[in-house]
């Protein structure tokens, strides 16, 4: 048996026809009937870099009793021209989070996976203090393990105010090491009385990026080692 929290979440490639492009993190969402492939908006579109793939896919587990069992299952992003992901907006401009409902008839039978629900939404008004424990799970660099398919847990500390738009944008910061590969891994903490049994975690938000300052000296001074992540309540705009 393993935590629950580690089967949320499956690793994305992206694809432009069959030539593979980046790696990054994805996670399971589920609302009433429906499912969701959750990542960072600029995993699936990022003019700036011309990062313009057509495709992904993420592995998914087929055997419940062997984690080593999976597949890959890809997933369009366009249709006639259009794209086929949500992606939000707000007063700030363009939110760094993306959805892509999952035809769940197309999944093999046997897939097994846990998502979260937006019981596990931790709501802008409940008490975070600044210092508390997150979890970051997600790909960094790719790295997971190869043998089951799993993602690995990084630690970090909520950075800023919890509830409050850090510099106006629909963001919070989180202090810990993070990597490419990491964008779109859900930022977790641990549930308290109350929380769905299945899934005893709260979702907080979407990892985006690092945060770095144009005026560090690269040769004197270290990293910031902060993060963006995006608050997770965005999820229930987009999945109306």
């Amino acid at each position: 048996m393993i935590d629950a929290i580690l089967l949320t979440t499956a690793r994305l490639c992206t694809f432009a026809g069959a030539q593979q492009l980046t790696n990054a993190t994805s996670f399971f969402f589920a609302r009433d009937d429906r499912l969701f492939v959750v990542t960072s908006g600029h995993v699936l579109r990022d003019e700036s870099s011309g990062h313009l793939p057509d495709r992904l896919e993420i592995e998914l587990h087929t055997d419940a009793d062997n984690l080593a069992e999976s597949t890959g299952f890809s997933m369009p992003l366009y249709r006639n021209g259009k794209s086929l992901w949500r992606q939000g907006m707000d007063a700030a401009g363009s939110i760094d989070v993306a959805v892509l409902e999952i035809n769940r008839t197309a999944l093999p039978e046997s897939t097994v996976y846990e998502a979260f629900t937006p019981a596990n939404l931790m709501s802008v008004r409940e008490r975070v203090e600044v210092g508390s424990a997150l979890v970051v799970i997600g790909f960094p660099l790719g790295f997971h393990d190869t043998l089951h398919h799993i993602p690995v847990a990084r630690h970090a500390v909520l950075a800023s105010a919890w509830g409050l738009r850090f510099q106006g944008e629909g963001l919070f910061l989180t202090d810990g090491r993070t990597h490419r590969g990491s964008s779109g891994a859900p930022v977790v903490m641990r549930a308290g009385r109350g929380a769905p049994k299945a899934l005893p975690w709260k979702l907080l938000g979407v990892h985006s990026s690092r945060l770095d300052v144009g005026t560090r000296d690269f040769a004197l001074d270290e990293a910031l080692g902060l993060n963006c992540a995006w608050y997770a309540d965005i999820l229930l705009t987009l999945t109306e």
